[in-house]
């Protein structure tokens, strides 16, 4: 394991011991299958029941609800091991736990936590979360999806949304939408979506060359019928659903670390062993530099996240804080990706390496969950008072 820093030294026990525990299940379950999926375009389905087994869907929700209640170091532990074997295999855990059980923990009625979140966490029902339209990406206000509340108190739901995880995976999907038809952020809200409902229809996103383990479809609502209850009753504009990405954002930051770490891994061991005029290639100077600027940008990848989640943890983190990380950290990872696959030849290309694998989903990290340059302006923004988005 890659810990130039002994950064080991300022995790706690429990804290080694979910990582490990994450660890083992990617090395055993994930990567050795992860490549035939990768290449099949298929989500391994039959390992969410182990996932749910190892607690790490909602991992840091509260046990009352069935979670396992951790830290959010463990947590981004948990998002760096499971990235380490695949991005695909990150997101549908940072979906089901941050973007589908957070909002209905943070925004739901008591009873609508009691009747999702357990259920969740055991992996018996999977959620998606549906914010991005396919005309809305960056500016989510825009949005067109609506629900219209009947005489009755039931909702009426039309619209579209794009590029939703687990879409066509979901049992229940966190749909955002207006109220009132008109452009006011404060008018979004969120409700809960039985994939089953009439109306309701989910589509593979065919043709991806990135995220081809991983499940991403477009979702359409054409008159669904919602129960009044449906709608989360703490919702209420667009700060709702920021939030959730924000714990979304978070755990990428992590995650993005542990594909670097594969891939730093990976080169590194094939430098030793690949041999070139007569010795390893490993010990040529343009090799050695580009394993040693992959070092050096992993370490400070791992000690600006748990930093972070050191101040998560005491709560006073801010939402720009996990931007300049989610920005930093993806950039970095996208970077050793590609400077893996080269040190790695002709042989880069091929399915059994992991390094091209994390390079192509890497670009999708990069642009989902707030876009490398959207992070950009937001920490402009910080730094210098001045809104650039307007």
């Amino acid at each position: 394991m890659l810990d130039f820093y002994n950064i080991d030294s300022q995790l706690s026990e429990d804290e080694r011991a979910v990582r490990a525990s994450v660890r083992q299940f990617v090395d055993e379950r994930v990567r050795p299958i992860i490549g035939q999926c990768y290449v099949d375009g298929r989500f391994p389905r039959e390992i969410i029941p182990e996932m749910a087994e190892l607690g790490v869907f909602g991992a840091n929700l509260p046990e009352e609800y069935g979670c396992a209640g951790l830290n959010n170091v463990s947590y981004g532990l948990i998002n760096q091991e499971l990235e380490r074997g695949d991005s695909g295999v990150r997101s549908f855990a940072s979906v089901q736990s941050s973007l589908a059980m957070y909002p209905i923990y943070a925004f739901g009625s008591e009873e609508q936590k009691q009747k999702y979140l357990p259920r969740m966490a055991k992996g018996e029902v999977i959620g998606c979360f549906g914010l991005t339209e396919p005309d809305y990406g960056s500016n989510p206000s825009g949005m067109i999806t609506m629900a219209k509340q009947q005489a009755d108190g039931t909702w009426l739901l039309n619209g579209a949304k794009m590029w939703i995880t687990n879409g066509s995976t979901a049992n229940i999907a966190v749909v955002w939408a207006k109220t009132n038809g008109d452009k006011e952020d404060k008018s979004i809200r969120g409700f809960v979506v039985h994939t089953d409902s009439k109306g309701f229809k989910a589509k593979d996103q065919k043709g991806k060359l990135s995220l081809r383990a991983s499940d991403t479809s477009e979702l359409v609502f054409q008159d669904v019928e919602l129960a009044a209850d449906a709608i989360l009753p703490k919702s209420g504009g667009l700060k709702s659903p920021l939030m959730c990405l924000t714990q979304a954002r978070y755990g990428i930051s992590w995650g993005a670390i542990g594909a670097a770490m594969a891939c730093f891994e990976e080169a590194l061991e094939y430098s030793k062993n690949r041999v070139m005029f007569d010795r390893p290639i490993g010990g040529f100077q343009i090799q050695q530099e580009r394993l040693a600027n992959m070092l050096t940008e992993i370490v400070k990848a791992q000690l600006v996240s748990l930093h972070l989640g050191r101040l998560k943890d005491a709560g006073t983190y801010t939402p720009q804080q996990v931007s300049l990380a989610k920005r930093n950290n993806v950039s970095m990872a996208t970077d050793i990706a590609r400077e893996a696959r080269r040190l790695l030849g002709a042989n880069g290309i091929l399915a059994e390496y992991a390094s091209m694998r994390h390079m192509e989903n890497l670009e999708s990290v990069y642009t989902y969950e707030g876009t490398h340059d959207v992070h950009s302006l937001i920490l402009g923004q910080a730094v210098t008072g001045l809104n650039a988005f307007k």
